[in-house]
């Protein structure tokens, strides 16, 4: 039955079935839906995801400052700094993989931070085995559903691996500490290295240096309390609690972050914090 605009989206997640790929993918899945609005904001998470837009053959992002980005349908969207403006209409049938900290980094023969900022076409990573991928998809999804697309997806995931199927894990340390809101200093201590060498794995394998990634994942945990909570926000007990030195930080950082203010922060659904409608 075909969905009309304003519907709630169909949405599939799941976790990888492949043991091995466990370790470089969060999750994965397939998203379905119509929406009223004619665009909305994407906003950074520190990590990378792979889309496969099945209702159409092209994929875009457009920075708030500079030019879109465009492709054909099967990308990598890179760990972003900054938001950007994506097309809902892109969204109508669309299988995703959420990448780990430094989960893309066996699966790129460049580093992470190569494709940084960026909407990458799998044909331009991959060459042959990307430009055919979309199609292999829509034939598996065809004839045994997004689960049987998943699975195919899979398949070409492990058979592209450059590099063994497991984060450095020095590098994914400095990820969950960063996550949690250590300092910079004191994550490259508990490693025993100096910041610069810490500053260079992570921008190799994260993309991102690790006071930007910080950044990120404390704007992230921001909006998990933001959309966990019951009635307005109190930004400056938030403030406290997010790690921000105080209220007029949070309002800087956000802005920074999202590109809009925190009372102009209204998302997709509580479950899709990163998704902000614009326009109608």
């Amino acid at each position: 039955m075909a969905r009309t605009a304003g519907e709630a989206p169909v949405a599939l997640t799941m976790r990888p079935s492949a043991p091995a790929l466990g370790a470089v993918i969060g999750a994965m899945g397939y998203v379905e839906g119509r929406f009223a609005h004619s665009a909305e904001l994407a906003l950074p998470t520190g990590g990378a995801q792979l889309l496969v837009n099945l209702d159409g053959d092209a994929l875009s992002s457009s920075p708030l400052k500079g030019a879109p980005r465009r492709t054909g349908g099967a990308a990598l969207h890179g760990p972003y700094a900054e938001p950007a403006v994506i097309d809902p209409a892109q969204q109508r049938a669309v299988l995703w993989v959420a990448f780990r900290p430094a989960g893309a980094h066996p699966f790129l023969d460049v580093p992470v931070s190569e494709v940084r900022d960026q909407l990458v076409g799998l044909d331009e990573l991959w060459g042959t085995d990307g430009a055919v991928l979309r199609e292999r998809l829509l034939e598996a999804v065809a004839a045994g559903g997004p689960r049987a697309g998943l699975r195919v997806l899979e398949t070409a995931l492990t058979d592209r691996a450059r590099r063994p199927l497991e984060p450095d894990p020095a590098v994914r340390l400095a990820a969950a500490r960063l996550d949690r809101g250590a300092p910079v200093g004191e994550v490259a201590d508990r490693l025993g290295w100096t910041t610069g060498r810490l500053a260079r794995r992570c921008t190799e394998q994260l993309g991102l240096t690790p006071k930007r990634y910080a950044r990120i994942r404390r704007f992230q945990r921001l909006l998990r309390r933001v959309n966990a909570g019951h009635g307005p926000p109190d930004w400056a007990v938030l403030a406290a609690d997010c790690g921000y030195h105080d209220q007029a930080h949070l309002i800087h950082e956000f802005r920074a972050l999202a590109g809009i203010t925190p009372t102009a922060y209204a998302p997709r659904s509580p479950h899709e914090r990163n998704h902000v409608p614009l326009g109608g």
